[in-house]
């Protein structure tokens, strides 16, 4: 999408309050929340437009047929809460919730209002659905990814750094997806070679300590479990590994396009509109109870070759290189 385009779409979000008052339907205007705990990255903006372009997509367009409510925590849990409560009591016709915690606050506040939510790793560990096929209550939506995926960064890391012995695990210990991404990775890494230290990522002192520490020793490599923490602290936990020049793995490409080595993890933005898709359902009748649950289909690589070279690594096998999506230079 063009610049210039992409700021006309995403004014249409901004804007929405004087355009709804103008509309002219004879249906009434739908309301629609999105409740966010990421802290604002360079991905946000084109997420939600990929949201809204999956509305029109179907039919509806803010400011027309719709009425976006906007509300991003940032990682602050008392504004979640706040926010949920807010919604709870608008009582929109559909929620994006975007995030585990920004999930569980509004299932606390709201057993009515469906909920469509996108990045979260385990709805049925963390009690948000009865299982995948049934979720059975007002909330489903699309994975961030199955814990098998874990294993993967393990094996990206060897390809790129195959020297390495030793692996820090930097995730959030106070989630489920914490233990369960661990888990995976822990299941696999005999087979690698290597050893694992996790470090917890509670907050930034206890960031810097646990990877200065790991640090000290020879041979270390770094990998980064998804959590709303780890997007938070991003920036330090980037500057960190180029710091002790760990070679370093992400579930996202946030981190990449922020001189983070390597990224492997979904495509969010697919899922954005895939949960546009399911609010569109959902305005036409249908309830989240009967809507599966979905796994990622698509997936993206991302390489950054600028920080290859400034930890010191030789340049990625060719056949790793090809199967990257986009390479950072």
């Amino acid at each position: 999408m063009k610049r210039r385009e992409f700021i006309r779409l995403l004014g249409g979000v901004t804007i929405i309050w004087p355009l709804a008052t103008r509309a002219q339907n004879t249906e009434r205007m739908r309301r629609i929340g999105v409740l966010e705990n990421l802290a604002s990255d360079e991905q946000r903006p084109p997420r939600i437009g990929a949201f809204v372009q999956g509305l029109q997509q179907s039919g509806w367009v803010v400011g027309r047929d719709l009425r976006l409510d906007d509300r991003s925590a940032a990682g602050n849990p008392d504004d979640l809460r706040k926010f949920a409560a807010e919604f709870a009591a608008l009582s929109p016709d559909a929620i994006l919730a975007v995030t585990s915690p920004a999930v569980g606050a509004l299932l606390s506040a709201t057993h009515n209002v469906p909920v469509v939510f996108v990045q979260v790793i385990d709805p049925v560990g963390a009690g948000f659905v009865n299982s995948l096929a049934h979720p059975g209550g007002n909330a489903t939506g699309f994975m961030l990814f199955e814990f098998s995926l874990s294993g993967k960064w393990l094996e990206l890391l060897k390809e790129m750094a195959p020297g390495i012995s030793r692996v820090a695990v930097v995730r959030d210990p106070a989630i489920a997806a914490g233990t369960g991404q661990f888990g995976a990775i822990q299941a696999v890494a005999s087979s690698f070679g290597v050893e694992l230290t996790p470090v917890d990522v509670r907050d930034p002192a206890e960031i810097e300590r646990g990877i200065s520490a790991f640090a000290r020793g020879p041979s270390g490599g770094l990998i980064v479990t998804a959590s709303p923490l780890a997007v938070v602290h991003h920036d330090l936990i980037v500057s960190l590994a180029g710091r002790y020049r760990l070679p370093a793995v992400y579930f996202a490409r946030l981190f990449a396009t922020a001189n983070g080595l390597i990224s492997y993890g979904a495509d969010v933005a697919d899922q954005y509109r895939g949960a546009a898709g399911y609010v569109d359902r959902i305005l036409r009748g249908e309830k989240p109870e009967d809507l599966p649950v979905q796994v990622p289909t698509k997936f993206e690589l991302v390489i950054n070759l600028k920080s290859a070279k400034a930890l010191g690594l030789t340049i990625p096998p060719p056949a790793l290189l090809g199967r990257a999506d986009e390479v950072i230079e």
